[in-house]
């Protein structure tokens, strides 16, 4: 059965030039498949109860980096928020537009694909400032799916190990938080504490970007390859859920009693003033 897919024909703002290849034909496991860019870096992503978790960080943008990890075209059915990345659709995978992957292939999806020559960048933000609110599409904010369909070949023999009749992403381990990352959220303040701990993160839209498509038309596989689902949300609401650990408060006053008089040495100059 041919199917529409979309091509990822040119990079984005932070992707430009030819189309990256992966070098070595070597199959990645499902996780590493679809990563978080913030920055261009994949952030860290938390197993917890069987599903996927990453950290939104509220106001910045981001990216999904979409690797194929066959040696055959794939069609990802891409969706953010349960919104269809090329036409902000809510439809089954099989049903939904798709971007297409060379064998092999990594592409950085940016944005929203708002034309033939445009997007807007996915950016972090609160459930009533998101692109689904705007729309009135509310029902699944907060997790970003992406659905593979290899392209048909002759006498090739699907896999059927899962749900959708091929190859799921692995269960997910369990991994240690970033400690690092609780002394910031320590230091705020109990209105700005409260405030957070009621906001909940869904995906907005940003600044243009260019990103020009065109359309291709591919036999596809009936059945994924495979499925892989992110939640994402505020660090508030990761600790409520036992993801992220809990900071532990403050007490600036405890730390001035326990501040002491002389300590031998000399006066240390700052680098900047050397």
């Amino acid at each position: 059965m041919t199917r529409i897919a979309y091509l990822f024909a040119a990079g984005l703002a932070l992707a430009a030039g030819p189309r990256a290849v992966m070098s070595a034909p070597s199959v990645r496991p499902a996780s590493a498949d679809v990563e978080l860019l913030v920055d261009g870096v994949p952030q860290p992503r938390y197993a917890h109860d069987g599903r996927w978790y990453v950290e939104a960080r509220k106001g910045r943008e981001y990216a999904i980096r979409l690797r194929n990890p066959y040696p055959v075209r794939v069609a990802v059915a891409l969706s953010v928020d349960g919104l269809n990345t090329i036409d902000a659709r809510e439809s089954t995978a099989v049903d939904a537009r798709r971007w297409v992957l060379g064998p092999y292939e990594t592409v950085t999806i940016s944005g929203w694909q708002t034309s033939q020559s445009e997007a807007r960048r996915f950016e972090f933000t609160t459930e009533e400032r998101s692109y689904g609110q705007a729309l009135g599409k509310t029902a699944n904010l907060g997790v970003l799916s992406a659905v593979f369909f290899k392209e048909r070949v002759p006498n090739y023999r699907p896999d059927t190990t899962n749900e959708y009749g091929g190859r799921s992403a692995p269960a997910p381990r369990p991994s240690a938080p970033a400690e690092q990352d609780a002394a910031p959220a320590a230091a705020a303040g109990a209105s700005a504490s409260k405030q957070s701990a009621d906001e909940y993160a869904a995906t907005g839209m940003g600044r243009r970007t260019g990103h020009a498509v065109e359309q291709v038309w591919l036999d596809l596989e009936d059945t994924p390859a495979q499925a892989v689902n992110i939640r994402y949300e505020f660090r508030p609401q990761l600790v409520r859920l036992g993801i992220l650990p809990r900071a532990v408060p403050s007490d600036r006053l405890q730390q001035r009693e326990r501040a002491r008089g002389f300590e031998p040495g000399f006066c240390p100059e700052p680098l900047r003033q050397r």
